[in-house]
């Protein structure tokens, strides 16, 4: 059977979405038969997971998985995003497809794509063995992935991103931030301080915080719809609820992100200077009295190095949910025109008509893999 109908295959027999692994104190030696993690980190410092099929069963060939962002306040690294809904682990998925498998925690947690992207280089070059090899990201590894397949295309065969910031990546931090000052605005004093400087007790509090959330949200559900229209943030209009997830979920990026990546960018990314917001009853009213911020000029240049340039030699295959509330389907959009049109044929962008962030079945993702390995 080819790989990509033994891709096609897998997918029928597997469902469920992406989901995070719990964090733990060390990294974890999941109990996956087959798989290893190596004594001595990577020599960044980051932990691998190595899982290799049987010898009879192995293709040959390699996966390797950038896991999307952990919260800094998850102090030691960990592997993530290794584990479905229904307990089905991924790297047990790809080892069935005849992949072997491999990840790793990264060096560090928060804001860590350009360390993810050396972090996965050295995986490969820790592999016990040169084998060809496909690279697949979600969320932030998404983006790391595609810089991987832009930068060192002679380490993949392949890459997939899922649900990735690869249009703009300083769009995605003002496109946090704007909801922040907009949700400030029309629901004053939820969340107290600075958007771009938290306060460390509103991030210990926050847990209690969200909670208030959806009850403001009820209690006027035109402003909600405002909020909404004017932040131009996703939600399901058949799903009342999902307006609630959309603010928690962004809120949530900002308050225990905001910090970490202004330090690690070297000051402020977030500017809304003079932005015009428009979509709410009263326009003036909202320009005038919203919060504005001005992005450091070292945290503008530091934010050239994480943007994609769309320089394909490789097979990318992204696929998006079209109502992703955190990481906005536009990305796919906007990474389209960088890719020149004789590269055209190597990027295949597939929109999945679905509400939430990283809300794909493993049918799509793996789908989405059968495709990029298909491609010459």
């Amino acid at each position: 059977m080819t790989v990509f109908r033994r891709l096609l295959a897998a997918s029928l027999l597997a469902g469920g979405t992406l989901l995070p692994a719990p964090a733990s104190a060390q990294p974890p030696t999941p109990p996956i038969p087959g798989c290893t993690v190596p004594e001595d980190a990577l020599p960044s410092g980051g932990y691998a997971l190595i899982c290799v099929p049987p010898a009879n069963l192995w293709n040959g060939q390699l996966i390797v998985f950038a896991h999307g962002y952990v919260p800094p306040l998850t102090r030691d690294p960990v592997f993530a995003n290794l584990q479905l809904p229904d307990g089905t682990l991924i790297p047990q998925v790809a080892m069935g497809l005849g992949f072997a498998f491999a990840t790793t925690t990264y060096r560090q947690n928060g804001l860590a794509i350009l360390e993810g992207v050396d972090d996965i280089r050295e995986l490969v070059a820790a592999f016990p063995s040169p084998v060809p090899a496909h690279v697949v990201g979600v969320s932030e590894g998404g983006l790391v992935a595609t810089l991987l397949a832009e930068r060192w295309p002679e380490l993949f065969r392949s890459a997939v991103a899922a649900c990735a910031p690869i249009g703009s990546f300083r769009g995605q931090i003002d496109s946090v931030g704007d909801f922040r000052v907009l949700f400030d605005y029309f629901f004053p004093g939820v969340i107290p301080g600075s958007p771009i400087d938290i306060d460390p007790m509103v991030i210990a509090a926050w847990p209690t915080i969200i909670q208030q959330i959806p009850l403001r949200l009820a209690a006027d559900p035109a402003r909600a719809l405002e909020l909404m229209r004017v932040s131009r943030a996703a939600f399901d209009p058949a799903d009342p609820a999902t307006i609630a997830n959309t603010t928690i979920n962004l809120l949530t990026s900002n308050v225990l992100g905001a910090n970490d990546a202004k330090a690690k960018l070297g000051g402020n990314p977030f500017g809304n200077r003079l932005r015009w917001y428009f979509g709410s009853s009263n326009d003036l009213k909202l320009n005038l009295s919203v919060r504005r911020f001005s992005a450091s000029p070292a945290a503008l240049a530091a934010l050239t190095r994480y943007e994609t340039n769309g320089n394909l030699s490789i097979p990318l295959v992204t696929v998006h949910t079209t109502r992703d509330e955190l990481i906005p389907f536009w990305h796919e959009l906007l990474y389209l025109p960088k890719v020149d049109l004789s590269d055209r044929g190597r990027f295949l962008p597939i929109p999945v008509a679905r509400y939430g962030h990283c809300n794909l079945t493993v049918n799509e993702v793996v789908a989405a893999l059968a495709l990029a390995v298909r491609q010459p």
